[in-house]
Parts: structure tokens; C-alpha cells; sequence
């Protein structure tokens, strides 16, 4: 496992869209632990690939009930509403409220390629949203309520 670097705000590839993963081979097992080991070093509850430079639709997160690791994520169910300060490994120093639902369900691959459903509340949601939009080039900033805190 390695410590890769964390993209930040200004870096074009955190724009952009990220393709599905077609194959999960050993290239995206280790990419998988890095991006383990990469947020844990950064203090960091979720990292997405675009935020190492690398665009594949794979994100980790860590909300402080065990890893959870989606590949080829999609959201297929919301409910409920929530707004919370939200921060960001890529955009360091900077908070503010975004409003999320407060349930998701997420359909996606776990390491073993097998289709996992995730089902998250509050802050796991919100951890969700946050990465996944992530891979659609969506930073928190694009969808704060109000100004951000510094």
C-alpha cells in the first residue's frame, strides 16, 4: 500500500467525469488500498479516485463504522433532508452547509466485483452523495447553502 497525493481545488481532473471500471483486476485492488491508506493518512472519512488523480467511478469511506469500498456507485434511492457543514480533503480549510438527504441507497461492486446495496443515514449518507458526486466532477462548493466558513 502507498500514500498517493491528494488533488486539490484548481486541479482540472477534479472536474471531470469518471469512467466506469470495466474490470476488477490487481491494478484496481491496489488502487482500492491506497485510497485506504490515503485517506486514513489524511485524517479523511471518503476519498474518491479523481481526488488522486485517477479517473475510475471507485470511492472508500470511512465514517467510523469499517471501510466501505464502492466501485461503479449509483444512487437509487433517496429520502428524507438534511443540511450539515461539509469539508473536503481536496478542498482544504474550507466548510460550509450542503443539504443532502438524510437516506440513501447506493448500488454498486464491491472489490470482489459482486453487487453490493448500501444503505446509509445521516452522516453515511451524506459521506455517500459527497463522493459520488465526486465522480461526476461535483465538488461540495457547487452546492453549498450559504458562504463558506474558513
Amino acid at each position: 500500500m502507498a500514500t498517493r497525493q491528494i488533488r486539490k481545488v484548481g486541479d482540472d481532473v477534479l472536474r471531470k467525469k469518471s469512467k466506469i471500471v470495466e474490470k476488477i483486476d490487481q491494478k484496481i485492488l491496489t488502487l482500492l488500498d491506497d485510497m485506504y491508506e490515503t485517506m486514513k493518512e489524511a485524517d479523511g472519512v471518503g476519498l474518491a479516485a479523481p481526488q488522486i488523480g485517477i479517473l475510475k467511478r471507485i470511492a472508500v469511506i470511512d465514517v467510523g463504522e469499517g471501510l466501505v469500498e464502492i466501485i461503479n456507485p449509483q444512487i437509487i434511492e433517496r429520502k428524507g433532508e438534511q443540511v450539515g457543514d461539509e469539508g473536503c480533503l481536496s478542498v482544504p480549510n474550507e466548510y460550509g452547509p450542503v443539504k443532502r438527504p438524510n437516506y440513501v441507497k447506493v448500488k454498486a461492486l464491491n472489490r470482489n466485483g459482486e453487487e453490493v446495496i448500501i444503505e446509509g443515514e445521516e452522516f453515511f449518507a451524506r459521506a455517500l452523495c459527497h463522493e459520488i458526486d465526486h465522480l461526476d466532477g461535483v465538488l461540495f462548493t457547487d452546492k453549498l447553502e450559504e458562504e463558506i466558513i474558513d
